[in-house]
């Protein structure tokens, strides 16, 4: 092969495809460079693990297209080194190889999808936050089951095409691709809503109090004395996520492959409620590629912990240095991942051992001591973070029906734009009263001179901690922004007071 055939001389494309870590994509750039020579197909710079699966995948796919590399000998390299294909990679691959065949080049597109061995392109997780992590690129073609969530993006072109033909016939300008933006977004109907609850006063007011301050939920109650059936319904009374917080929410489940192929972005806050025999990587993430766990397929929406006293002690632990930095910090062989975790946590306890202490339909037969040592067990991680309280007896569900999400959610979204206005004049650190610190406390939820009082012979009766005394002021903030006061007033020192999660 002499250097001076311009036949003969090394064929070569450039494609560019994205790696997602977590939820934090990197521009992957795919030089592939052919020469004749023995049949060998090198793959430079991707993870030994994947090497294998990714070339029979993609030698498979152009094999049933026809494209026999017999009698070439391929070099496909990879910019960053070191990263692992789980097939995001693949159809940037064989458009590479078929660009270098052709002597081709085409302009600054993004090519995100995994092959089939019948050459079909396959959705694969995480194609939205991979979209959305890489900027001056002009176009992308992704696989037809990420059409939905693809059509989120707005910073470019995409395309969406369902088999490597379809592709290399658009490549070659003999047919067009469909746009992802010309997908139809089916908005799912809430089949729930408060308006079902009958009774339950305390348990409803608490919801609307929780959902308005964002303040962690406590919920004591026998089986079947309405605590799920309330948790159920919290999302529908919380603002409408905000479009940023839509595409957060979005990604982390298209990470997670929970994304339902018909719906785009996800326009409901997300409820999970995972059992009590999760484990702390189901809880918190984990897994290789890392995962996100469930407190973060609950960010901007709610986990429900019910049946907290039966979740493993060391679950508990992890999860609750989650919750406090708002975020989880996954390590796994050498790759650290972040996956945001911000919800409103939900937890639903029995009474007692047996579970009827307090109910007037069933007899408990626990003795004071077991009790008391049952409610000392459950202090600690994740319990001590909850804000209020309500107690559910289960004999109230006969009484008059709630108001309907939609009226409770209109009083929610006035508190909160309140404690939003508070924030942008700078009067707290915080947005939501639910983490506002003792100096923001001292400037804006000081009692009048009766609350005052009323606080004073409340921390002297029950023996309020410090850490609860100032639970009982972010609440009775959150309680005066409701009812549309700007004082925080001895009634609603009362109201927090009776609802503080004390649970002696």
């Amino acid at each position: 092969m002499g250097n001076d055939s311009p036949s003969e001389k090394p064929l070569r494309s450039e494609v560019l495809s994205i790696s997602l870590t977590g939820l934090v994509a990197t521009l992957v750039s795919i030089v592939v460079t052919i020469e004749h020579g023995s049949s060998t197909f090198e793959l430079i710079g991707l993870a030994e693990a994947s090497v294998r699966d990714t070339k029979g995948r993609v030698l498979s796919a152009l094999a049933r297209l026809g494209k026999w590399l017999d009698g070439y000998k391929v070099k496909v390299e990879f910019s960053p080194v070191g990263l692992r294909n789980d097939g995001m990679f693949d159809l940037a691959i064989a458009v590479a190889v078929l660009m270098a065949l052709e002597n081709k080049s085409f302009p600054r597109t993004v090519f995100v999808g995994e092959l089939a061995m019948t050459a079909a392109v396959r959705p694969v997780r995480g194609t939205l936050p991979a979209l959305l992590g890489v900027k001056d690129i002009p176009g992308a073609i992704v696989a037809w089951g990420n059409g939905n969530e693809a059509a989120c993006v707005q910073h470019m072109e995409v395309r969406v095409a369902a088999h490597l033909q379809e592709v290399i016939e658009y490549l070659q300008g003999t047919r067009q691709l469909t746009f992802a933006n010309e997908f139809t977004n089916r908005v799912p109907i809430d089949a729930i809503d408060m308006m079902d609850v009958r009774g339950l006063l305390a348990g409803r007011r608490a919801v609307e109090i929780s959902a308005a301050g964002l303040h962690p939920l406590l919920f004591i109650g026998s089986p079947g004395s309405g605590k799920t059936m309330l948790c159920r319904r919290l999302p529908t009374v919380m603002p409408p996520l905000s479009h940023e917080e839509a595409l957060e929410v979005t990604s982390i489940h298209s990470v997670a492959g929970l994304l339902y192929t018909n719906e785009q972005i996800l326009t409901r806050r997300p409820l999970r409620a995972p059992h009590h025999t999760v484990s702390e990587g189901g809880l918190v993430g984990g897994g290789f590629p890392p995962r996100p766990g469930e407190v973060s397929l609950a960010h901007h929406g709610v986990l429900f912990l019910d049946d907290m006293q039966e979740f493993k002690k060391k679950a508990l632990e992890v999860l609750d240095g989650v919750l406090k930095e708002g975020q989880s910090v996954l390590c796994q062989r050498q790759i650290r991942v972040t996956f945001p975790a911000r919800p409103l946590t939900v937890v639903g306890v029995l009474p007692c051992p047996c579970g009827f202490n307090g109910t007037k339909n069933r007899t408990c037969n626990c003795p004071p001591e077991r009790i008391q040592k049952y409610r000392e067990r459950l202090r600690g991680a994740v319990f001590d973070r909850m804000d209020i309280k309500a107690f559910l007896s289960g004999d109230e569900v006969t009484g008059p029906r709630s108001k309907s999400s939609a009226e409770v959610r209109t009083r929610v979204v006035k508190a909160r734009e309140v404690q939003q206005k508070r924030f942008e004049r700078l009067e707290v650190t915080e947005p939501v009263n639910s983490r506002l610190s003792l100096a923001d406390l001292e400037r804006v939820a000081k009692p009048d001179k009766k609350g005052l009082r009323a606080l004073e012979q409340a921390v002297e009766r029950l023996g309020l901690s410090a850490e609860l005394h100032a639970k009982v002021l972010r609440v009775s903030r959150t309680i005066a922004d409701l009812d549309g006061s700007d004082a925080v007033r001895v009634h609603h020192i009362a109201e927090a007071v009776q609802a503080a999660p004390v649970f002696t």
